[in-house]
C-alpha cells in the first residue's frame, strides 16, 4: 500500500461519511475500545487515520458475514 495513502488523516466529517455512523456513535465507541482511537493535532484538532478506519469498516463486514470468505 501507497505510505502516503496509510498516513492520510481524516476528519470527522470523512469518518462519519465513510462509517454512516454520527459523530456520537463514534464517541461512544472510542469510549468502549471498539473503534480507532482519533490523533489529537492541536488544542481543538482530531483526525484519524485513513488505515485505521478502513480496516475497522472491513473488520465490521467480516463480522457481519460470518462464514463467508471476501
Amino acid at each position: 500500500m501507497n505510505a502516503r495513502l496509510s498516513n492520510q488523516m481524516l476528519s470527522m466529517k470523512d469518518v462519519t461519511q465513510m462509517t454512516c455512523l454520527s459523530r456520537s456513535s463514534i464517541y461512544q465507541k472510542i469510549t468502549r475500545d471498539q473503534f480507532p482511537k482519533q490523533v489529537k493535532l492541536g488544542a481543538r484538532a482530531v483526525r484519524w487515520i485513513h488505515n485505521e478506519v478502513v480496516d475497522w469498516l472491513d473488520h465490521q463486514i467480516k463480522i457481519s458475514r460470518p462464514g463467508q470468505e471476501l
